[in-house]
């Protein structure tokens, strides 16, 4: 995850205990249960990679909280003076039909806060940078759609840059606990969404919301999708979270409250942490990565029969090289970090993915620096392209997703 940006890969919750959880619980934050590694179905074990030694065992925690107010961004140079104008001005004048929701979407997860850019300090990301990043990803993969993690401080321009490259965008307006904030950045959500209708395909409520506060900001979470609904804003609105989340943090599967509020389930999922933290989903190595997104999504897809349920985070760590870590209830070390890994696993599943034409997001497009702090050791390592000049994008990457 990115944040508005949120810190990147956090969260799993921690499996081992079926527990209700519609009611509000304090504000103790809720251990994640969406990231393992294992096949579709619960296994409780999979042969540890031999000599992968095991890495700090720090638990990570999606972090950046958006300021109120950012500086503000220098005009790209090659782009017209009309991206200089407030938002609004921006759309277009004719406003065609919004894409259907059913609409199959292979995307990845975009955060511009590359190199030594941190969304909790410091300057944001400018329209030159996000210009440069952009036309990266188009130039050297195949993604022509990408899931945005803010729509402040600097990062509503991302919309106005993917419109100019025919990207289509998931926006999520992100939410913590800083209520101020989060009017602000409701108020900015409702404004792009309508600005760029052909452009933001789906909106989010927030992401990961209650696996970083359990049930505390779920008003916060109601009062966003209600304006957005006030507002007559046209696009199909969801709050993203984990597969846990969404699961009322039961198993077998039970649907949660904003299951009847929403228009369409976004779910992330990630083997490598539920390798760590999960009590029913321990152990899940590569290889078997795809097969683990798919079974979740079912499970997700039978509990919401009558919404799209969409993946909107998956991955792999592409380092340290040969880096694992083991999982807390059972010692195992099933997930190893690495290059050939990462794109087993994006490959995988957006292959299987295409076949029951579902969509899908692959975190990340551009790994970020600033995530060790919060994540980890692996926390810097979830770019399919490098979050340093020149943004090289790995190898492989431009065949992904496959053609349908």
């Amino acid at each position: 995850m990115a944040a508005d940006q949120p810190a990147a890969t956090e969260k799993p919750a921690v499996a081992d205990k079926s527990t209700v959880v519609d009611k509000p619980a304090a504000t103790e934050k809720t251990p994640p249960a969406d990231k393992p590694e294992a096949d579709a179905k619960p296994t409780g074990a999979d042969k540890p990679e031999a000599d992968a030694k095991p890495a700090a065992a720090e638990k990570p925690e999606t972090a950046g909280k958006p300021t109120a107010t950012g500086q503000e961004q220098p005009p790209a140079a090659d782009k017209p003076a009309t991206t200089e104008k407030p938002i609004a001005e921006l759309q277009h004048k004719e406003n065609g039909p919004i894409p259907p929701s059913n609409e199959v979407l292979q995307c990845a997860a975009f955060s511009p806060y590359v190199g030594d850019l941190n969304p909790d300090k410091g300057t944001h990301p400018s329209r030159e940078l996000i210009n440069e990043l952009l036309d990266k990803l188009v130039k050297e993969t195949r993604f022509r759609c990408i899931m945005t993690y803010g729509v402040m401080n600097g990062l509503e321009y991302v919309f106005a840059a993917a419109e100019a490259r025919n990207l289509k965008v998931i926006a999520i307006i992100w939410l913590d606990d800083d209520i101020n904030v989060n009017t602000q950045s409701i108020n900015s959500g409702i404004e792009v969404a309508r600005a760029f209708p052909q452009t933001i395909v789906k909106l989010s409520c927030g992401s990961e919301v209650r696996t970083r506060h359990g049930n505390a900001f779920d008003g916060e979470i109601t009062r966003c999708i209600d304006s957005l609904r006030k507002a007559g804003v046209t696009q199909p609105i969801t709050t993203i979270d984990t597969w846990w989340e969404w699961c009322n943090r039961s198993w077998p599967c039970k649907q949660t409250s904003f299951g009847k509020s929403v228009d369409w389930i976004g779910t992330n999922i990630f083997p490598w942490w539920e390798n760590k933290y999960s009590g029913i989903f321990p152990c899940t190595s590569a290889s078997k990565a795809a097969d683990f997104h798919i079974a979740r999504l079912k499970d997700l897809r039978k509990t919401y029969p009558r919404k799209d349920v969409i993946l909107t985070e998956f991955g792999w760590p592409n380092g340290p090289a040969g880096g694992t870590e083991y999982n807390i209830h059972t010692k195992q070390h099933c997930g190893v970090a690495g290059k050939k890994n990462q794109m087993r696993v994006v490959e995988q599943t957006f292959r299987k993915l295409s076949q029951k034409n579902w969509s899908g997001v692959a975190f990340e497009a551009f790994s970020e620096n600033w995530k060790p702090s919060n994540e980890g050791s692996f926390g810097s390592y979830w770019g399919l392209c490098e979050g340093k000049p020149p943004y090289a994008c790995a190898k492989g990457v431009s065949s992904i997703p496959p053609k349908r």
